[in-house]
This record gives C-alpha cells, structure tokens and sequence, in this order.
C-alpha cells in the first residue's frame, strides 16, 4: 500500500511539473522549439515597436523557464530581416516614460483607516485621461554570436525547407506550427530562424534572455500573432509602439479588447534613441489578453488614430479633507449642531416671551 502511495505521489508530482513547464510552439510573437525532449516555457515577452512609414523595428525580450540547452526561435516577417543584439536597457526607459502619475484626492467623510476609525484603508485607483520572395528552399543569409545565442539568420518561403533546417539542427517542427505557417507561405513572407544557444557549457536557457532586435522593410506596421493560435493557456501581449501617430490595432484578432496604458510624445534617450534616430516619437503602450488563443485569426495590423490623444493612467491617493489640521466633516458637524442648538434656544426664547405676553 504504501509503494502505491508512493507511486501515486510521484506521479502527480511529474504531472504538476510538467504541467508548469511545457514546451513553447508559440509565444507572442512567433515560435520557440526546444531541441529533443528538452522543455522550454515563456513566461513573459516584452517588446518594443518602431515604425518610421517604411522600415519596422521590433526588440523582443523573453523570460523564460525550463531545462533547454539549446532552443530554435523562428519568427514570420513581411521582407528580408536582419538580426542583432538589443539593448535591455531601453525597456527601463519605457517602464519610466510610462510610469503613472501620483495625484492626492480630497474626500469629506472619514474612511476606516481615519479617525475614529483605526483599521487600516486604501487609496482609490482610477485610470484618467491627460487633458489635451518566394524561393522553396532555405537560405543562410548569416550567423554571428550574439551575446548567449548563435543566430542564424535564414530565408525561407516552404514549410518543409524550414522543417529540414530544424530537424538538421536538431530540432523537430510540430505539425500543428507546419500548418500555422501556410498562410505566412502564401503571402510570400519570409522567415527569421534564430538558434538560441548559451556559450557556457552546460548552461541552459532560463531567466531573462538577452533581448533581439529584428529590422526589416515594411510598407504598413504588422506585428505577427498567428502562431500563438497553438497556445495551451491564455496569452497577453505587451506592446510598446513608436511611430509618428497614436497607434490602435486595426481589429483585436480574437483577443479581449486592447488596452492603452499610455500614449504621448517621447524623446527617447539612450538605447531607445536608436530607434528613432534620437528624434521625438509618439510613443503608445497596448496591453491586450488572449483568453483563447485557438481564437486569434490573424496578424495585428496597427494604423494611427484620428487623433494624437494623450493619456497616463492617474493613480489618486486619498486624503481626508481638513481646515487647520482639523477634518472638515467634524468642523461641519460641530457648526450644525451649534446652529441646532442655537436656533432652539432661540425658538424657546420665543415662545417663552409669547407665554409671558
């Protein structure tokens, strides 16, 4: 009875582990393949956008969790890319820039962390407005070291080209992502297969990657999401967009309604001024959640808004009212039942002439 237990124990355990760390055929933006049984997980993807009306520019960080030595990343992408090393820096400019703003509130009645009231409260959160191609074969156009990874930057128009580079390289390409990628074909897209391989012996691939950086020509801004349709569990996107406009996805692609959390005009600084050739952009930050991924029927097509409206969510902390250190309720208080004192003493004043007369 008891190796029973034992063994029963031991099998909920594998299944909880491998529960927590499956293998990731689809991120946010594309895909990511561990090499043989080896299980990856993405945890977060964190990227930034600029748009210039003809060239696109994507920095992509991922953290990721799981056993991998090696993992393949492959990305679908309009024309011919190039593949470089990011900078991390840039996404802590754009957690600053678009840090809310802390405003105090006034409030009349006392709250349960004032007196007389000794439990402790909260502020109140509120969200507010500012007022204002086709080859059917694989070509290695590159490769370099990258930081951690060994990236090799491919051409491919076939699905199975792409399968024989992976499976050349270790890898085995899910019939699931095979299908997935078809219209990407039809479109005459090209592919960015990117080996993700730590120089360190014996390192695996987890914690915080270094970030990449995909540029490549574009006639309209596109941020592809098709692969994530093979996603197990709901997914969320974070976008940091750059262009000349506020930008909004054209259609929400399956996915709950898009979320801005911050749009304005910017003057990067550092590693984020490369983006933009150090020149003030118009910077706007989407969060968006996919309940469903099997929903998500296509590619976020971003186009600019009728109009450059500001906004920075406004948190308020609350403040009780007070005149001379004093709440203003107890003074208001205090003021009415003098003036109902008053007003019957004077009443019984009155009558009591009244009765003497």
């Amino acid at each position: 009875m008891r190796r029973r237990i034992a063994a029963l124990l031991l099998a909920l355990l594998a299944t909880q582990l491998g529960s927590l760390v499956s293998p990731a055929y689809a991120c946010g933006c594309g895909a990511m393949i561990p090499e043989g049984y080896a299980r990856i997980g993405v945890e977060r993807e964190t990227s930034v956008v600029r748009f210039d009306g003809r060239t696109e520019q994507i920095v992509m960080r991922f953290v990721v969790r799981g056993d991998a030595p090696r993992a393949a990343w492959i990305m679908p992408v309009p024309g011919r890319a190039s593949v470089e090393l990011g900078d991390g820096e840039m996404f802590r400019q754009l957690t600053w820039l678009t840090r809310p703003e802390f405003k105090t509130r006034s409030y009349f009645w006392p709250r349960n962390n004032d007196w007389p009231f000794s439990s402790s409260g909260s502020s109140d959160t509120v969200g507010a407005a500012l007022p204002g191609a086709g080859r059917s074969s694989v070509g290695v156009v590159g490769r370099e070291q990258l930081g951690d990874f060994d990236v090799a930057r491919l051409t491919a128009t076939d699905p199975d080209a792409l399968r024989n580079w992976l499976e050349t390289n270790g890898f085995k390409l899910p019939d699931g992502l095979a299908g997935e990628l078809k219209p990407y074909v039809d479109q005459k897209w090209e592919y960015v297969a990117v080996r993700l391989a730590p120089r360190q012996q014996g390192k695996t691939l987890t914690g915080t990657l270094d970030p990449l950086k995909i540029r490549f020509d574009s006639d309209r801004l596109v941020y592809p999401m098709r692969l994530s349709r093979l996603a197990k569990t709901p997914q969320s996107l974070g976008l940091y967009i750059l262009a000349d406009h506020r930008m909004e996805p054209a259609s929400p692609i399956g996915g709950a309604k898009p979320k801005v959390t911050f749009a304005g005009e910017v003057t990067p600084e550092g590693g984020l001024a490369t983006l933009t050739g150090g020149k003030p952009a118009f910077l706007t930050a989407i969060d968006q959640e996919f309940p469903e991924p099997s929903r998500i029927d296509g590619d976020h097509e971003l186009r600019a808004t009728a109009a450059d409206t500001p906004y920075r969510k406004v948190i308020y902390h609350g403040e009780l009212l007070t005149v001379g250190g004093i709440p203003a309720w107890l003074l208001t208080l205090a003021a009415v039942l003098i003036a109902v004192v008053a007003g019957a003493f004077t009443l019984r004043r009155r009558r009591s002439r009244s009765s003497s007369a």
